[in-house]
């Protein structure tokens, strides 16, 4: 149960959205834009966050999308993690989504909020991130589109009134060959010790990684090391590893030499699999 009473909104638009953030903002509201949920409820039962206004976005058209258009993929923000697997229409992405969590979590769990939230795994933007995709973010000013690694870093860099309205992918990267490569501590379906996942566009390898770091990330200096062939495969391996932009996560689930190991070990499993 959340501790705490809050006023509900559903919003038909997302420039009505907008509106209400800024208003419930200025009455000192803490307003909170709403998807699926499961991060609000979770992070309030344990007093992690606070609100007196939820902003629902799932009555937005836009959010709710998901179609081929013009060569491209369109994915609304409130999509679920479910209805994305069982689309299908970009296969990488459908089979990393699976294996965020269990099956009635994803049916709650949306791409928007996978993308935006706090925990660190954050699996669903690794496929975004290869696939050059771009976001349409909703702010005061309207709409605007950018690509996602413009304003990914770490996280999603999002003002206060902003919020994700969609996702594109260009058509052409649906069919590339790919790799998911996910390793956990347990079960099938956990936090990934590590997650990677790789595309091969015109002979060169796009790959970004969850779980190596406390943030995922996609790193165009390891994807040179990766693609030079000149090296021997274990050359390319040992630069990428000397070259991970941060320290290697070590927690509860695995330290950062079992994490550097088991990297070890997916690399090898990517070259094999997706170079020429």
């Amino acid at each position: 149960m959340i501790p705490f009473d809050f006023e509900y909104y559903k919003p038909e638009t997302f420039e009505e959205a907008v509106q209400l953030y800024i208003e419930l903002n200025s009455k000192g509201k803490k307003p909170l834009y709403y998807g699926g949920g499961t991060e609000i409820i979770s992070m309030a039962r344990a007093h992690n966050v606070y609100t007196e206004a939820i902003i629902d976005i799932k009555g937005i058209p836009e959010c709710n999308v998901q179609e081929l258009r013009d060569n491209k993929l369109i994915i609304g923000s409130s999509v679920t993690l479910t209805q994305i697997a069982e689309a299908n229409l970009f296969p990488l992405l459908g089979l990393t989504v699976q294996r965020i969590a269990d099956h009635t979590i994803q049916d709650k769990i949306t791409l928007g909020g996978n993308i935006a939230g706090t925990i660190i795994y954050r699996e669903a933007v690794l496929p975004l991130l290869i696939s050059n995709s771009e976001v349409v973010i909703a702010n005061s000013s309207g709409i605007k589109q950018i690509l996602l690694s413009d304003i990914f870093d770490k996280r999603i860099q999002l003002s206060d009134e902003e919020f994700i309205v969609s996702v594109l992918i260009d058509s052409r990267f649906l069919s590339l060959p790919y790799l998911h490569v996910k390793r956990t501590k347990s079960d099938k379906i956990d936090y990934p010790l590590i997650t990677l996942t790789a595309l091969k566009d015109n002979n060169r390898i796009n790959i970004a990684f969850s779980g190596v770091c406390d943030y995922p990330f996609r790193s165009s200096l390891i994807e040179d090391y990766l693609n030079d062939d000149s090296l021997q495969n274990n050359m390319r391996i040992n630069n990428i590893i000397d070259n991970i932009p941060d320290s290697i996560l070590s927690d509860l689930a695995g330290s950062a030499d079992f994490r550097k190991f088991m990297l070890q070990k997916m690399l090898i499993e990517v070259l094999e699999k997706l170079e020429v």
